[in-house]
């Protein structure tokens, strides 16, 4: 071998070596961060004795909020000015956005039928025992579920974090929560749950913060603090849409404190999974199971789709305090912004009926519950700020979807989700992913719209990481 030969060979080697990490720099999986497990949100001076902090903080404090009556008249005042609406486009449902006369009819409705009633909705609102406690500065909102020993016996008794998304609140869960919470005893049911809802810090009771960077990464270890707070060491995860984010966070930095990870809007963004996400959609029928091909493709709908939807969210992770400044003190264009979501991201078909779709799927008084947690809390502005830190140079330096994920992780799949990952696509962000279904009905709320499919596919999920774990119960820790 000739010295010129040798030298190119050893020059396509360095070359090859060099474009390898630099794929495997791009693509590859990466160390968990560390981050501040005590980092301070609140307005007050972050205190120097942090274990006297936690000492006095640590109350777990019971809430039933009662709104005044002035606050409820100036609401209905609002709802009874004379609406000026525009008319919509000849022969246009909600292909425009959320159609004027269906619009119309829903504040009659709201005004009429179910402001008469809203002491009934508080009550029902407040069926569940409310809390709240301080944590890292600021006060948390949270639903808490308790099981007593009484009807533990023969079963299986776990605690599962339920976790929220956006434009929902803890209403999404209720009829969930009924399910993974049946204290009567039932033979045929072995199951029974404490079950934990926060409000996520900035939505409808929580307290949001004055600081820059409170991303879904914080928010996760805030979540994680809040279970060991009530003394949960190990527990259960369910979530979709920021939820799922925030509970994948969770299972990524806190595989120790989590049993199992179960969403139902699984997904990783990270190169790797694009490139093979384009790939499949192209050529479904090679790598999507029979029968559900018509989840990845066409690509092309699947893009349009997505553009189409998600302008809000460029908005919000931009521009979010302008987009509440308009919505304040709004409840009309509020409603309209919310549950307009509420129709096209239950069925994108939807946008072709008259009301979206709306009183198809859900009862008008449980949209309008989401809507008047979202107006009596004043939450719109610092519920949608969490758009602009996930966003962030911060956020985006922490590279938590190419940290892989080894805790027992489940997928459910609902049809009418905006968008789907392959498992080819979540193994490599989920290395233990035990639990992956497909469901030909449901979409965005899954917990709302179809709470029964979703809580048999939670408890299908838990009994196979009892046999992974060999587990059959927990202590739970003070």
């Amino acid at each position: 071998m000739s010295p010129i030969t040798r030298i190119l060979i050893l020059a396509l080697a360095m070359a090859g070596g060099m474009l390898y990490k630099k794929i495997s720099d791009t693509m590859g999986d990466v160390e968990a961060p560390q981050l501040p497990l005590n980092q301070w949100w609140g307005d007050e001076e972050e205190p120097k004795d942090w274990q006297a902090y936690l000492a006095n903080s640590s109350e777990v404090i019971g809430n039933r909020l009662m709104y005044s009556d002035t606050t409820l008249d100036d609401l209905k005042s609002l709802l009874n000015r004379t609406l000026h609406l525009t008319e919509p486009l000849e022969d246009v449902n909600f292909e425009y956005g959320f159609n004027s006369k269906f619009l119309q009819e829903l504040v009659e409705y709201w005004r009429d039928d179910y402001m008469p009633r809203w002491r009934e909705r508080e009550v029902f609102l407040w069926q569940f025992n409310h809390f709240t406690t301080d944590i890292q500065g600021l006060r948390m909102h949270f639903l808490h579920l308790m099981v007593y020993d009484e009807y533990t016996v023969d079963r299986h008794h776990y605690p599962v974090l339920l976790l929220h998304g956006w434009p929902s609140s803890v209403r999404e869960f209720y009829s969930l929560i009924h399910k993974l919470h049946q204290t009567k005893k039932d033979k045929n049911n072995k199951y029974i749950f404490n079950v934990i809802v926060p409000s996520l810090p900035g939505f409808a009771w929580s307290q949001g913060t004055s600081k820059r960077g409170l991303g879904p990464a914080q928010i996760a270890v805030m979540m994680r603090n809040l279970m060991l707070r009530l003394g949960y060491k190990k527990f259960f995860i369910q979530g979709g849409d920021w939820g799922s984010i925030i509970g994948s966070h969770i299972a990524t930095l806190f595989p120790e404190n989590v049993l199992g990870y179960h969403s139902n809007m699984c997904t990783v963004s990270s190169p790797k999974s694009m490139v093979k996400g384009l790939i499949a959609g192209t050529f479904p029928g090679l790598f999507a199971p029979k029968g559900y091909e018509d989840f990845f493709s066409p690509v092309s709908e699947k893009i349009q789709y997505l553009l189409e939807e998600t302008g809000y969210a460029h908005l919000q992770s931009t521009k979010p305090d302008t987009l509440g400044s308009a919505l304040h003190d709004n409840p009309i264009g509020l409603a309209a912004y919310i549950l307009e979501k509420f129709s096209t991201w239950t069925n994108a078909t939807y946008r072709h009926l008259p009301d979206g779709g709306l009183k198809k799927r859900y009862k008008l008084d449980a949209l309008l519950d989401n809507v008047m947690i979202y107006y009596l809390t004043n939450s719109i502005t610092t519920s949608v700020r969490i758009y602009k830190e996930a966003v962030s140079e911060e956020q985006r330096a922490l590279k938590l979807d190419r940290v892989p994920t080894n805790v027992p992780t489940g997928c459910a799949r609902f049809q009418n989700e905006m968008m789907h990952f392959l498992d080819l696509q979540l193994k490599d962000k989920y290395k233990n992913l035990i639990h992956s279904t497909y469901y030909k009905e449901g979409g965005h709320f899954a917990a709302m719209e179809v709470s029964n499919v979703l809580y048999l596919d939670f408890i299908e999920f838990v009994k196979k990481v009892e046999k992974v774990k060999k587990i059959t119960g927990y202590k739970r820790e003070l």
